[in-house]
């Protein structure tokens, strides 16, 4: 699944077309690599959001399809941002 849509099928980030905007400025990062919105996702991935509101998350699965709200925890965990 390509970043962009894992982003924003999860609820890391609202809307696809942010998220793609969001990596083709440069702001995501995966293991500490700058990565273009097609970059596909892989479980154990660390993701690096810069900008406004900086977040850091790790891919636990991939979804297959749309995800409810109440689910959405089982594909990534938050974690603390590095200073």
């Amino acid at each position: 699944m390509r970043i962009d849509d894992f982003l924003s099928t999860v609820g890391v980030i609202k809307r696809r077309t942010i998220a793609k905007e969001l990596a083709r400025n440069g702001l995501v990062h995966v293991n500490d690599r700058r990565v273009k919105p097609a970059y596909q996702v892989k479980p154990n991935d660390i993701i690096a959001i810069r900008g406004t509101h900086p977040t850091t998350v790790e891919v636990l699965d991939i979804p297959s399809g749309s995800v409810p709200k109440e689910r959405r925890e089982e594909f990534f965990r938050q974690l603390p941002l590095k200073k």
